[in-house]
């Protein structure tokens, strides 16, 4: 007997579940009913669809990204009885929505049937084990390090509101606090830092047990209706500084890149190498996290004070920045611009110091706007969500979309205003 040539190309049935806005619906039905696909369950609210998963266990539940219909309680209960979960999305308000609730099976509104019916049968290969057998020349995030030398210059202020405004443009987004003199993200954004995620994070990746679920679980999230971003929180103490040792530090940054699109990285200020003035070459070093971050960074801001003493205080650290990360781009960023500590026209004054005494052209300059930043921190939010016509915030987003996050005709037309630092490597000669 003969055995039909469709046959052995027939795919699978699926039982699916939907939860799809009208206009959607109408336009999939008839075609998943003449794929031959079984639809179990029809309906328009999250907690319909918990109850039904619960009473007919679909293979897969088909979803749209509002967040009436896809919710954490929806993707937990789904997880527990092994569903696939899969997006139906129909703006970039429910694009973010999906990415803040780390769903990666997601698919446009407006898609094909030919396109969804593809993700529905194949599905999506997530790995689950982070630094081991994965491929690593795909899902790449761009680490991005915020130095500054010592002296509070702004780096946890700039490091949370460049996160903030890359989640707002639609991406995946990881914030550590990799400061082993003390972290600052967790109260800046109104954080327990109890138990610090980055220190955490580390000590897994020195297990080689550090994987995505495990990722989530110790770190936090800032929610916010413009974009949510992942947070690793800092050590609170900075006696914990050896849980983030060089190795540790690399292996859990290895590991971001593969969780998030973009990783930003709140680093110490110190650039010492520690081991040119101890006697045991053994010992876990304090600024070996700094040096690993800055070492692995594809970017780096490098963030200074716009004030005589902070001017001069970054241009001594700046020529070791750039020997310390000698393969990463660097764009510098000069904080808390401000006639009264500088003098007539100081955007002007500051540009001019820079380029004279250390060959740094086009840097990014943050006027001062000290009454939005005490709004951000005392709600223990970002300048987005709490002082959006904020001029700091206005510059902090010029540099994340201009020289950060470029879009295709902003890199090609824009180029030339990119600031990032040009530097002649001239040696500094700057007085206290």
């Amino acid at each position: 007997m003969t055995t039909p040539a469709h046959a052995a190309t027939e795919e699978p049935t699926l039982a699916l579940a939907l939860a799809l806005d009208r206009r959607t619906e109408e336009r999939l039905l008839p075609e998943i009913e003449s794929a031959g696909l079984d639809v179990v369950a029809r309906v328009h609210s999250a907690a319909e669809l918990v109850a039904e998963c619960s009473r007919r266990r679909p293979d897969v539940v088909l979803v749209s990204a509002a967040r009436r219909t896809l919710t954490a309680q929806l993707i937990s209960r789904c997880d527990a009885s092994a569903i696939r979960v899969v997006a139906v999305t129909a703006s970039d308000l429910e694009r973010r929505h999906a990415a803040s609730l780390g769903l990666y099976e997601v698919v446009e509104a407006q898609a094909p049937w030919a396109e969804i019916r593809a993700l529905l049968v194949a599905g999506v290969v997530i790995p689950q084990r982070l630094g081991g057998p994965i491929d690593r020349a795909a899902g790449r995030g761009t680490v991005i390090a915020v130095w500054g030398p010592q002296g509070a210059p702004g780096r946890t202020t700039l490091a949370v509101n460049i996160a903030a405004e890359i989640a707002a443009l639609g991406h995946t987004v990881t914030l550590a606090d990799i400061d082993t003199y003390g972290g600052a993200v967790a109260p800046c954004l109104g954080m327990l830092d109890e138990a610090p995620g980055f220190a955490a994070a580390c000590r897994l990746a020195g297990n080689d047990t550090l994987t995505l679920a495990e990722l989530e679980r110790v770190a936090q999230r800032y929610s916010s209706p413009r974009g949510s971003f992942w947070v690793l929180t800092g050590i609170g103490a900075p006696s914990r500084w050896p849980e983030l040792s060089g190795d540790r530090v690399a292996k859990t940054l290895d590991a971001c890149r593969h969780w998030a699109e973009y990783v930003v990285l709140d680093t110490g200020f110190s650039l010492e190498h520690d081991e040119e003035i101890s006697s045991d070459l053994f010992a876990p070093r304090r600024n070996a996290a700094t040096l690993a971050a800055l070492r692995a960074a594809d970017r780096i801001i490098a963030v200074g004070s716009a004030d005589p003493v902070g001017v001069a205080r970054f241009l001594r650290s700046h020529a070791d920045l750039l020997q310390t990360a000698a393969d990463a781009s660097v764009s510098v960023v000069m904080n808390r611009v401000r006639s009264s500590a500088v003098g007539v026209n100081p955007f002007g004054q500051i540009s001019s110091t820079l380029a004279r005494f250390g060959g740094i052209d086009a840097p990014v300059l943050v006027p001062d706007d000290q009454q939005g930043l005490d709004a951000a921190v005392l709600t223990g939010q970002t300048l987005r969500d709490t002082a959006p016509k904020s001029a700091a915030r206005s510059a902090i987003l010029r540099l994340v979309e201009s020289t950060l996050v470029p879009s295709p005709t902003a890199a090609r037309s824009g180029a030339r205003r990119a600031p990032v630092l040009r530097s002649r490597r001239r040696a500094v000669q700057a007085s206290g």
